[in-house]
């Protein structure tokens, strides 16, 4: 344990400066997960025909779905991870074999590798920030403090998820030539499931029930519902309670698979 966390800042410097170094392929990402913006542009030409309804009773008009999209560009950004198609990559290639042979246990050093981008991405999602606050979306953020709170842990359970969603859909590819199809469908239901091209409060009443129970609404629903005011206090806890249960139970069975792969590992051409 001494020797991990003499190790930690070292793996945070050399992460940062690579970040630093390949910024031109994450801001490439970025504009890769626009969606929401392109989202906003179309639920807003809708709402000015008149207000949408949803099964909840809410009504949605511009405003409101300009707070909800770019919160969620803002969210998907600060939750990104991409360690799948990098265990796929290192795997396929043998290379996986160097980051064995380290005493730092290799996940730890993708979640290092993935956490030093935040800095950068916040920096770069900034400008949306600003935007939104003088923006008419900012008049249906949430406004008590405690709720921001439950925002701020439930983007921490958000990012949890992804990652260890990344890691346990990587760690797949020690049984198989590659794992990349399955993350492309994890990603498709992302994109339905989680809120992110539209809010789940739109859905049919038995599709938002079952979106409820599936882990895609905690990774960015949840969070932007939270900083759009749509639950109370009791409400957010409870949901958060249950995101984080999600995030404990990817964190459990994707060191599963790994350690179970890992035993199975051959470095290919390493």
């Amino acid at each position: 344990m001494r020797r991990l966390l003499k190790a930690i800042p070292t793996m945070l410097q050399v992460g940062f400066a690579e970040a630093v170094a390949y910024r031109a392929e994450m801001i490439i990402w970025v504009l890769a997960t626009t969606m929401p913006l392109i989202m906003l542009m179309v639920w807003t030409a809708v709402a000015e025909a008149g207000p949408v309804p949803s099964v909840s009773g809410r009504t949605w008009e511009s405003g409101s779905f300009v707070a909800y999209f770019l919160v969620a560009f803002i969210v998907r950004q600060l939750i990104s991870s991409w360690a799948a198609w990098e265990i796929n990559y290192e795997v396929r290639q043998g290379t996986l074999s160097m980051r064995l042979l380290r005493p730092v246990h290799p996940v730890l050093m993708y979640l290092v590798q993935n956490l030093v981008y935040l800095p950068l991405r916040a920096v770069v999602t900034a400008p949306v920030v600003v935007i939104l606050l003088f923006s008419p979306g900012a008049a249906h953020l949430e406004k008590h403090w405690a709720t921001w709170l439950v925002f701020a842990a439930s983007l921490a359970g958000g990012w949890m998820i992804n990652f260890f969603a990344n890691i346990a859909i990587g760690a797949l590819s020690f049984t198989m030539e590659s794992s990349v199809k399955i993350m492309d469908v994890w990603i498709a239901a992302f994109f339905v499931f989680s809120g992110y091209l539209f809010p789940l409060d739109l859905f049919p009443p038995w599709l938002r029930e079952v979106a409820a129970w599936l882990p895609f609404r905690y990774q960015l629903g949840l969070p932007v519902e939270l900083a759009t005011g749509v639950h109370s206090l009791p409400e957010a806890l409870a949901l958060l309670a249950r995101q984080w249960a999600w995030a404990a139970a990817f964190l459990v069975g994707s060191l599963s698979l790994w350690r179970v792969g890992v035993r199975r590992f051959q470095a290919y051409g390493g």
